[in-house]
């Protein structure tokens, strides 16, 4: 699981002057802040009332025409989860929200949201109701989790709300987790094999490169009888390092990462390495893909792609091979063979 914080735009709906709402908001986020700093959440207070949206004024479904609609986009597109404080009006949700909503398409997609609801007889159960009928259509996913408020006492302090809104978070992070595969695959080209898609690693997904290193990288110890092997050692500091300063490319298929590959310039030429496969998919044609995909990232100016793999490595040395990578003498020191081809 990438350890990328979870952002939760906390979203105040009602623009009412002397709404409840802003209060609302306040207890919310006062509440939860503790919780989400121990659950790695970021919580993102925005009120509908601060946007300056008008009266949906996009030609397109889905159309980007004016900034305020930027603005939104970006919003909603840094956000991982959503929780929508709203009153309930005439049986319903507020114009305001539904408006909202109506501006962004894929923005919202695959995303969890959750609600705190306020009113009188109904703590503005209907509004959710309502509310919920349309984010699905958005691909938006509601919890099961809300937080009811009958606004005839105010908000007078009540442990029973507050462990209410802290119920709310835990679920919307577990469901945010849960979800983001399905957002980065929507988000993303498609990978080799049916299902992954493919996107750059970053420091984030530092514990899901050490897992895969030291998983790959025992079968190249045991084939040249050496542990003197940096991906079995490296912490997880030092893989958000090199994570930092290499193109590192992966392919993932629900949450899990299958393989990765990573290279940079040196001089005038394109290093490669780190070239891993999960062992219950080798064979399939992922690592040659990998291999491929890092020579086309290559820069311009590079005359030739570069590699290292060790000497008695017979397998990959026969996949460099067949790719057009010849043995280069003599062998490293360290007991490495090296390779090379030319680019372009």
């Amino acid at each position: 699981m990438s350890t990328k914080p979870i952002r939760v735009l906390v979203l105040t709906c009602s623009t009412r002057p002397g709404a409840l709402g802003p209060a609302v908001s306040r207890w919310l986020t006062e509440t939860i802040a503790p919780r989400a700093a121990e659950l790695g959440a970021e919580l993102v207070p925005v009120a509908i009332d601060d946007l300056n949206l008008p009266f949906l004024d996009e030609e397109e479904p889905g159309g980007h025409r004016h900034e305020h609609t930027r603005r939104w986009s970006a919003i909603v597109d840094a956000a991982d989860g959503i929780i929508a404080i709203t009153p309930e009006y005439n049986y319903g949700m507020p114009a305001t929200l539904k408006n909202a909503l109506d501006y962004l398409t894929r923005e919202w997609t695959w995303k969890p949201i959750g609600f705190v609801s306020y009113g009188h007889t109904s703590a503005g159960t209907r509004s959710v109701q309502h509310a919920k009928q349309v984010v699905t259509t958005l691909r938006l996913v509601p919890l099961g989790a809300t937080v009811a408020i009958r606004i005839g006492d105010g908000l007078r302090p009540d442990p029973a709300r507050d462990e209410a809104g802290i119920g709310l978070l835990d679920e919307l992070v577990r469901l945010a987790h849960a979800l983001r595969p399905m957002r980065e695959r929507s988000a993303t080209a498609p990978g080799p094999l049916p299902g992954s898609y493919v996107r750059p690693l970053t420091s984030d997904d530092a514990s899901e490169v050490a897992v895969l290193q030291r998983c790959c990288w025992v079968d190249e110890a045991l084939a040249n009888d050496s542990l003197a092997i940096p991906a079995l050692h490296e912490s997880l500091e030092d893989v958000r390092d090199w994570l930092s300063t290499w193109h590192t490319t992966g392919v993932w298929r629900d949450g899990r990462l299958l393989g990765m590959v990573r290279a940079r310039r040196t001089g005038a030429d394109w290093h490669i390495g780190r070239l891993a496969v999960v062992p219950d998919l080798r064979g399939r044609g992922l690592g040659r893909w990998l291999l491929r995909a890092a020579e086309a990232a290559a820069d311009p100016g590079c005359r030739r792609a570069e590699l290292f793999t060790g000497a008695k490595s017979l397998h990959n040395i026969a996949l460099y091979h067949s790719e057009g990578y010849q043995t280069m003498p003599p062998a490293g020191p360290d007991g490495t063979t090296t390779l090379a081809k030319p680019l372009r």
